[in-house]
């Protein structure tokens, strides 16, 4: 089977189902949104090294890819794409994250080590992909549990983060709201 189609030359694809949809639409942005961010997060995952975080990021990458679909399919029901035990799972690694670095206190630049820096974007990333799953729910129904994993999947990539300049030896930059330009 080719990989090109041809299908959606004139600027509709098929959802899954088969009805067609307009690229442009909120349904696609939002599952399009999604497949940025597990992007993103290979992108981070291929220069992590601790298992742990590994481990997280490629189950982080699968469940994401199933609320990608859970968008993609108008007809899909709750619970289908993730469960409450996978948010509980998010929360749990979210907990074993900051405590190996000694907690959170407060926003951090994003930047310091490599893997640190790609999970930063990879949070962004799934930021923007959780607004337009909160948009699309204001026109159709979206599983709650959705909307919920991939917020807390954004926690998850703030806390790995946070985890990778630790495990590289670097201390985060705090964020300060009133930083003086440099001398030059």
């Amino acid at each position: 089977m080719p990989i090109y189609t041809r299908t959606g030359d004139s600027g509709d694809t098929a959802l899954v189902g088969g009805t067609r949809a307009s690229k442009a639409s909120t349904r696609v942005e939002a599952y399009g949104a999604l497949d940025e961010a597990v992007c993103a997060i290979g992108a981070a995952r291929v220069v992590v090294s601790d298992p742990d975080l590994t481990a997280m990021l490629r189950f982080l990458q699968q469940r994401m890819m199933n609320c990608a679909g859970a968008l993609a399919s108008p007809n899909l029901g709750p619970g289908a794409a993730v469960s409450a035990d996978d948010v509980a799972a998010l929360e749990a690694a979210i907990d074993r994250f900051t405590g190996r670095v000694g907690g959170v206190s407060g926003f951090v630049l994003p930047a310091g080590s490599e893997a640190a820096t790609r999970l930063q974007i990879a949070r962004a990333t799934t930021r923007r992909a959780e607004r337009r799953a909160v948009a699309l729910a204001a026109e159709a129904p979206v599983d709650p549990l959705v909307r919920t994993f991939v917020n807390r999947a954004s926690d998850l990539l703030y806390s790995a983060a946070l985890l990778a300049n630790a495990l590289a030896g670097v201390t985060p930059e705090p964020w300060d709201r009133s930083a003086e330009p440099p001398v030059l």
